[in-house]
């Protein structure tokens, strides 16, 4: 289909541009749909409007490319009023700091795609077998003294714009081949004289542009560019799936680094970046083929060489990754296969010369940035955890009894405040850009729309994360974003029950086991595998640095507590001392251990009826 696709202008027997209007039918056709995830948009099917002998609930969900999360205060006004107009009525944070937009008519996509386009953002990156969103520390810090951060942002936006597709395609299809006026906003980092968005125009964005047609049209290295006219690094058929490319500062590893195909590590000596390679998290139930991979850290580069060491990664997923098996066509599969030194010798064999160990780094902490924090350039941000990434107004209370309007908050804080919001890796959010001055009043007007501080909010529910799951995804079997907060409470509940109060766990759920919230990373999992199921998996760091394992399948949701405490019953009488994290200590005793202690132990848990029941009811 890619091969056919004429670089992502029709698909190989129907085109995608006469299937978009017609406007006669609601859906698209099987090309079609494969072809426009490229374009950052998935057809899907809202299974809970399904009616008995009529046709799928068809729509659209569009993701955004947001480097580093980063959404400019008029960018966010222009999508929040395209959900209202044109979505669901609300904006869906992704766990790689973008934004979704659910609920579109084929009727109306191409008018959301151009006016995304002509505010300065686009959907091309979202999806795909090409590069994804790159991710970023969400700390805005400009600090003279901490400028390792300028340089994660600076090599972000590098990493962002080397692997864009350059078929004209999507200005074809959506803009009728117009040049828009507008500029991407997120370019600017690559420049020292650029502060602020204001101040990047287009002469600004054309050196920027070309200084990477520079680096990605260099043939330097054996290989790594193709003869090709239009794709010089992806060719005719692109990579064979999707890429994912995170940069953070060591020691800091808010972005989950090491779930990234390349996970690049700014060192704060300024001698260069320590380059992970091979994570990913997708698999499949019942498929050992398939599995969860944490990246390695295979070599140190200095910034000279930086760029070119990025583009032979990427071509020997391109020449080497299976294009045969779609299952296991990541990147992390073809270093399992090969061995890690082995693709660390194929990756030198495009570049002409030996790589470098790594250097040592600081050991890793996980923070989620939230609450105040001083930037460093005279301003102020603020972290605000949002329930499972979904920016809307609610209309019933929530657990805690708030009723936080954070939609309505987010417009008046970009209107009366200016500022600017960046989303973070953990689905939640920062407001940056904020005036000393304004602090008190950002405070009140949290208050005034029951949007919480951090420090109200349950460390279980600031640690979590879901996947949208049931009703549009249609790989979920089971019900996660919904779901979330009431696992939450039984979760608390359960704690509360066997006296670990205070304590803490970073869970994560999914209604499918590809790993769109990064399960297997936590310290507790639920993975969806059956209509009112999960896996649990359990032994994932609480900073991050490996992939935990599975403890136990098919655990009903309607017995859950008896599933659950067993093992924290075990960490409060086993572990080394109070300091030792859920997911250290599992790791620490294993499966079997856990497994056996649970056999012998006699819950006393009381199960929630009503909390039980209402995982498959969409309320």
């Amino acid at each position: 289909m890619k091969l056919a696709s004429d670089h992502l202008r029709a698909a190989a027997r129907h085109p995608l541009v006469e299937d978009l209007g017609d406007l006669e039918t609601i859906s698209i056709s099987h090309d079609s749909y494969n072809l426009l995830k490229f374009h950052g948009s998935y057809q899907q099917d809202d299974r809970e409007k399904r009616k008995k002998g009529a046709e799928k609930a068809w729509q659209f969900m569009l993701r955004l490319k947001v480097p580093g999360g980063e959404v400019p205060g008029p960018l966010f006004k222009v999508l929040d009023d395209l959900c209202m107009d044109y979505g669901q009525q609300d904006l869906r944070m992704t766990t790689r700091q973008a934004f979704q937009m659910h609920g579109i008519s084929k009727a109306n996509l191409k008018h959301v795609i151009r006016t995304i386009m002509e505010a300065g953002s686009t959907t091309i990156g979202g999806c795909g077998d090409i590069n994804r969103n790159v991710m970023l520390p969400p700390a805005p810090i400009d600090d003279p003294k901490r400028p390792w951060y300028k340089e994660a942002r600076r090599v972000g936006a590098i990493c962002a714009e080397l692997f864009v597709p350059q078929t004209e395609a999507f200005s074809e299809i959506w803009c009728d081949g117009e040049k828009l006026a507008s500029v991407q906003y997120w370019k600017r980092h690559m420049l020292d004289d650029v502060p602020s968005v204001a101040a990047f125009d287009q002469a600004a964005e054309q050196a920027c542009d070309d200084r990477v047609q520079g680096w990605m049209r260099s043939v330097d290295g054996n290989g790594i560019n193709l003869d090709h006219p239009v794709e010089p690094i992806y060719g005719d058929t692109y990579l064979p799936r999707k890429f994912k490319i995170g940069v953070t500062v060591e020691g800091d590893n808010s972005i989950d680094v090491y779930i990234n195909d390349i996970g690049i590590i700014v060192l704060e000596d300024g001698s260069g970046y320590n380059v992970a390679v091979g994570g990913g998290l997708g698999r499949t139930h019942g498929k050992e083929t398939t599995f969860a991979r944490a990246a390695h850290e295979m070599c140190f580069v200095p910034e000279e060489q930086l760029v070119l060491v990025l583009k032979a990664i990427v071509a020997a997923q391109r020449d080497h990754g299976n294009r045969e098996v779609r299952a296991n066509a990541r990147l992390k599969y073809l270093v399992h296969t090969l061995g890690e030194a082995n693709f660390k010798s194929l990756v030198e064999s495009y570049l002409g010369f030996e790589l470098a160990d790594p250097k040592p780094s600081k050991p890793w902490r996980y923070s989620d940035w939230m609450g105040w924090h001083d930037a460093g350039d005279g301003s102020l941000f603020v972290g605000i955890n949002v329930d499972q990434g979904r920016i809307r107004d609610f209309a019933t209370p929530q657990t805690a009894g708030a009723k936080p309007q954070l939609r309505t908050f987010l417009r008046e804080a970009v209107d009366l405040y200016g500022v600017d919001i960046i989303l973070s890796p953990t689905q939640s959010m920062i407001l940056q850009n904020v005036k000393p001055g304004d602090k008190a009043a950002i405070d009140a007007l949290m208050a005034k729309h029951d949007v919480l501080p951090i420090e109200a909010v349950d460390p279980l529910q600031r640690l979590s994360m879901a996947c949208p799951a049931l009703p549009l995804c249609g790989l979920a079997v089971t019900e996660a974003e919904r779901y979330m907060p009431k696992m939450i409470e039984r979760v608390r509940n359960v704690l509360d029950h066997v006296g670990l109060h205070d304590d803490e766990i970073m869970m994560r759920m999914t209604g499918c086991p590809n790993g769109c919230a990064r399960p297997y990373m936590a310290e507790l999992a639920f993975v969806g595998d059956g209509k009112a199921s999960y896996q649990l998996y359990v032994g994932g760091s609480p900073v991050l640095t490996r992939v935990g394992f599975e403890y136990k399948e098919r655990c009903k949701v309607k017995t859950m507590e008896h599933s659950l405490e067993p093992l924290f019953a075990m960490w409060r009488d086993q572990r080394v001392d109070e300091a030792e994290a859920f997911g250290d200590f599992a790791q620490r005793v294993g499966q079997p251990a856990l497994a056996a202690f649970a056999a012998d132990y006699a819950c006393t848990s009381e199960i929630n009826a009503d909390l039980a029941k209402s995982i498959n009811t969409g309320k």
